[in-house]
């Protein structure tokens, strides 16, 4: 079966300047996702979807592949991730390049690793599904949650108040960190989360979203830990 990996790596980012290549534990965070891609040794093209020089430099240093550039309409703040997913397939199929999977990562995703990568293929595989997204709890209960009224905090679902908590049904959220599906139903649907879809749960530590520095910094944190619970596999950088 053949498989691409194709991580996302615009250079537009407005929160955290630079953040595709911002230091993170001792290396660019868009290594992690590189590594984790080549290591996994589950695809036969890695490459990085970008339209900054910087960015593609970077990419080729750890040797992911660069063979073109994002186009404009797939580098401004509306395009959407399926958008660029599109355009990359398109441009691979003018050289004659086709791919039964693909796996969109994105590049800021330090807790992904080769081990990840090959368990949940493996996991996709066995059950003859069409997708796979990694998903984590909710690590409290939004039944419970509240909304404002009339500038006071009333209950959205008040028959939930007294409910214990290992009573209500679990609830989870995309982790945002890669994606899995079988190409041609990508190209026919174009949605990452296909009817059928299988999730890959992962623990609320290996798990977070870097939208802004105090996320960045809680994320080295959690690097941290998940390296020192590994027995220290990635020594060779310290936060």
């Amino acid at each position: 079966m053949s498989s691409i990996a194709i991580i996302t790596a615009r250079g537009g980012s407005k929160r955290i300047p630079r953040k595709n290549i911002k230091e993170f534990c001792g290396q660019p965070i868009l290594a992690y996702s590189i590594q984790a891609a080549l290591e996994s040794k589950l695809f036969n093209e890695v490459m990085v979807s970008t339209d900054d020089k910087e960015i593609a430099e970077v990419a080729l240093a750890y040797g992911a592949k660069v063979p073109f550039y994002r186009s404009e309409k797939t580098s401004d703040d509306y395009a959407t991730t399926a958008d660029v997913l599109r355009e990359v397939l398109e441009e691979y199929k003018k050289i004659g390049k086709t791919y039964e999977w693909m796996c969109c990562i994105y590049p800021t995703a330090p807790f992904v690793t080769a081990a990840k990568l090959q368990a949940a293929f493996t996991d996709l595989q066995a059950a003859g599904a069409d997708a796979l997204v990694p998903v984590v709890k909710f690590t409290y209960p939004p039944q419970r949650c509240f909304v404002i009224k009339n500038n006071k905090l009333v209950y959205k679902w008040p028959e939930y108040t007294r409910a214990r908590s290992q009573d209500l049904e679990p609830f989870f959220h995309d982790a945002g960190q890669y994606y899995f599906v079988k190409t041609k139903i990508f190209e026919d649907k174009l949605t990452l989360f296909p009817e059928g879809t299988i999730p890959y749960l992962l623990d609320e530590m290996a798990v977070q979203d870097i939208d802004t520095i105090d996320d960045w910094k809680i994320a080295e944190i959690k690097y941290q830990a998940m390296k020192t619970k590994a027995g220290g596999k990635y020594d060779s950088f310290s936060c």
